[in-house]
């Protein structure tokens, strides 16, 4: 397969998940991410820090302010609602 058709294949992607669910990619990966967020914060006692990394942020401080933007709350006081 070449190059070109495999840009193809993934603009095709790109748009069919676009049609399907109304988001982009970008949305869609931040919509799971922060789905995955809330349940290992609400089901776990892993530390922020562990599950910043778990989920490929290279630093805690990335994660609490992606956390933050998406949820209007901090990783720590999402936690707290469960506790």
């Amino acid at each position: 397969m070449t190059g070109k058709a495999l840009l193809l294949i993934v603009y095709i992607f790109i748009d069919l998940l676009r049609s399907l669910t109304g988001l982009n990619a970008q949305q869609h990966i931040q919509l799971k991410l922060i789905g995955k967020s809330k349940e290992l914060l609400s089901t776990t006692e892993l530390s922020v820090s562990e599950i910043a990394y778990q989920l490929g942020f290279e630093y805690p401080q990335s994660f609490h302010k992606f956390f933050k933007k998406q949820t209007q709350q901090s990783p720590l006081e999402f936690r707290a609602g469960f506790n």
